[in-house]
């Protein structure tokens, strides 16, 4: 059955006067992004997803991407807003650059069975958002990413190697 209410609450929120920034010169102009960005640099940082080294001279640095996203509540009104630091995995060269991807993901057939079984057995669902949440799986390829602003302890010439699998957007 469809909660009326919600979906007028979701529909108020996709058309809020609210803006998701695309670059991150975008984001740093407002403290909310800027506190956003500083929350996911410090969040990846202590669960050691990289280390910062100089470039070997064989390698090449792999870009990044920030993701801006803006969390609401289900009255519509803003819960947080939400940073992603992501590498750009899709740079890379299959047998040179890794040797195999897997990513658990669940499948829309499979969420649909859910939901239809919370239906039909009139169970009550809820949504859960977890912050810094992929598989942390040690790399076993060195991969490097060019370093983002805003890294505290960043020195010239130094790259961030990557040491977990979940951070390489595919």
């Amino acid at each position: 059955m469809i909660n009326y209410h919600h979906l007028i609450n979701l529909l108020l929120c996709l058309f809020s006067s609210h803006v998701e920034p695309k670059t991150y010169s975008e984001a740093v102009k407002y403290d909310c992004w800027r506190k956003a960005i500083q929350c996911e640099i410090s969040a990846l940082e202590s669960n050691q997803t990289w280390e910062t080294v100089l470039l070997p001279k064989n390698k090449t640095a792999i870009g990044y991407k920030w993701v801006f996203k803006i969390k609401y509540n289900v009255d519509g009104t803003v819960e947080r807003y939400k940073a992603r630091l992501v590498a750009k995995g899709y740079t890379q060269i299959e047998g040179i650059d890794y040797l195999e991807t897997f990513s658990l993901v669940a499948k829309m057939t499979t969420i649909r069975l859910l939901l239809s079984l919370a239906s039909v057995y009139n169970r009550e669902l809820k949504q859960l958002d977890i912050n810094n949440a992929f598989l942390y799986e040690e790399l076993k390829e060195d991969v490097y990413m060019v370093a983002p602003p805003g890294l505290a302890s960043i020195q010239p010439g130094q790259v961030c190697k990557i040491k977990k699998k979940g951070f390489i957007w595919p």
